[in-house]
């Protein structure tokens, strides 16, 4: 199986200049655990986790004034539609994170993450009568 059948096609895209508060009630309206970060000025493109805004608040940083670029990762690994999940898995277990943002021809088509992979990977729950 491929990223292509995995990946959600939901990418939220955002600026650097957003506090964490924007960034996260972006995610949390649209039920994503990542956002793409669009820094033309940089150059490059970011991600923003669920976790990012988390270590943030956890050590007590204010989400009002703080900033997605000072909590993005901008060294980020990218996956294309043509990847195996395995592949996938792999580059998450090296790196150690849990999303990828899928590439193709340079513009972000979608994310992957685990919660993805395993869905694909689990068998079908089964419905059990009561």
């Amino acid at each position: 199986m491929l990223v292509r059948d995995a990946m959600s096609t939901v990418v939220l895209t955002i600026g650097p200049a957003h506090t964490l508060r924007q960034a996260a009630a972006l995610m949390s309206a649209r039920r994503v655990g990542a956002a793409v970060i669009h820094d033309p000025d940089a150059g490059g493109i970011g991600i923003l986790t669920e976790r990012d805004v988390l270590n943030a608040v956890g050590l007590g940083q204010s989400p009002d004034t703080e900033r997605v670029h000072d909590h993005a990762t901008t060294d980020v690994v990218f996956a294309t539609p043509s990847w195996t999940l395995e592949e996938a898995a792999r580059a998450m277990t090296h790196g150690g994170f849990r999303h990828l943002i899928v590439l193709d021809h340079g513009e972000p088509v979608g994310i992957v993450s685990v919660r993805d992979i395993i869905r694909c990977w689990a068998p079908a729950r089964q419905h059990v009568p009561a």
